[in-house]
């Protein structure tokens, strides 16, 4: 078959002018939400009923979420640890942060990157747990790092929100500055990105839409109060919950609110998507499930506490944890619960999916992993 040359440079036209983001696959979670655009999903099916394989105790409580990839799961403590436990649940190494670390990891290649409550950024030798560089911010560093590829930069992106006001962007292979970006208060979330924008909220009571090239303002949008919950970006449309209890979809090209819902209790969690639908855990103990068209609740689920931890979505089931200790996994069509399990401690870590395990951990400073074989 003869192939017009053409095809080829429009293929390769595409490539360069590109900017690739995480995605999601069966055999590893490599940040907070599973990609790039923090849709806390996967394609990856839940086992219905798990089973606890092993537990693995850190020194203090644990408010970090875990990653895993290549048979390596890596979380942080508040015992100023990073650790990277095998699949069976052995120790392999443990870095010192030197202070407390609540943001998750992030993989990238063979590099974890953390970031401590002291506001600095490491990245951490994957294998071997050595460190590689490190970036100090001024402020400290509570929200996990996202990543991105640009092919116009020919550079690997860390994007990383600090309590200093600035969200910064750091080439990954250096640990150099490539920008900053500076708000009016401190950010809380993890900054989300769609190839072109990065999008983010913070205690300025504004909703932050960046060209992640250049690191200048497209638009800041007044939400009037705290956004501590990071944002998903589906499309054109950004999707997040604030302090006030309001979930919001805001229209990131024309930069104007599509649609808000009705007050419920405060949002500390992210969503997660899964087709039409949005969830997220509130404060007043509710997971509420969004129609992301209209913003109309189509079914909530009550825990016997709040909820700070964010839900995971696996197929058409979600993943959830309380402030009450315990583990639920809903049928996400009905918000009917199919299985539960209580750990006994508080729960405000998100799980980490894959084809074959469950990976959470809690306040005891326990991390737990489930069979997820089917």
């Amino acid at each position: 078959m003869k192939i017009n040359n053409n095809y080829f440079i429009i293929i390769f036209l595409i490539i360069i002018n590109s900017n690739y983001l995480y995605a999601q696959h069966d055999n590893c979670w490599t940040n907070y939400r599973g990609d790039s655009n923090l849709k806390g999903y996967t394609k990856t099916k839940i086992s219905s009923k798990p089973k606890l394989l092993w537990s693995f105790k850190t020194l203090d409580a644990i408010k970090s979420s875990p990653v895993i990839c290549n048979k390596r799961i890596f979380i942080g403590s508040d015992d100023g640890y990073l650790y990277s436990i095998s699949n069976n649940g052995k120790l392999l190494w443990k870095f010192n942060a030197e202070t407390s670390i609540e943001a998750a990891p992030l993989i990238v290649d063979n590099m974890v990157v953390i970031a401590s409550v002291e506001g600095i950024v490491f990245a951490i030798d994957s294998k071997t747990g050595k460190l590689k560089w490190k970036y100090k911010t001024n402020g400290q560093i509570l929200s996990s790092s996202n990543f991105i590829y640009s092919a116009k930069k020919n550079k690997k992106l860390i994007l990383v929100g600090s309590y200093d006001f600035f969200l910064y962007c750091i080439d990954a292979k250096t640990g150099k500055l490539v920008w900053k970006y500076e708000s009016d208060n401190y950010i809380n979330g993890t900054p989300s990105t769609n190839g072109k924008y990065t999008v983010f909220g913070g205690c300025d009571e504004h909703l932050h839409i960046v060209d992640v090239l250049s690191g200048k303002a497209k638009a800041k949008i007044n939400i009037g109060t705290y956004i501590a919950s990071s944002v998903i970006i589906d499309g054109n449309f950004a999707y997040f919950g604030n302090y006030d209890g309001v979930f919001f979809c805001v229209d990131i090209i024309n930069k104007k609110i599509k649609w808000k819902s009705k007050r419920a209790g405060s949002f500390i969690a992210s969503p997660a998507m899964y087709k039409n639908k949005m969830i997220i855990g509130s404060q007043n103990k509710y997971i509420y499930c969004f129609d992301k068209h209209n913003g109309s609740i189509l079914w909530k689920f009550k825990t016997l506490r709040k909820i700070s931890s964010s839900p995971v979505i696996a197929g058409n089931k979600a993943l959830v944890s309380s402030d009450d200790g315990r583990l639920y996994i809903l049928n996400m069509n009905t918000g009917k619960k199919l299985w539960s399990y209580e750990i006994g401690s508080p729960i405000s870590s998100t799980s980490a999916i894959t084809k074959k395990l469950l990976i959470v951990a809690a306040q005891d400073g326990k991390v737990y992993a489930f069979s997820n074989l089917h």
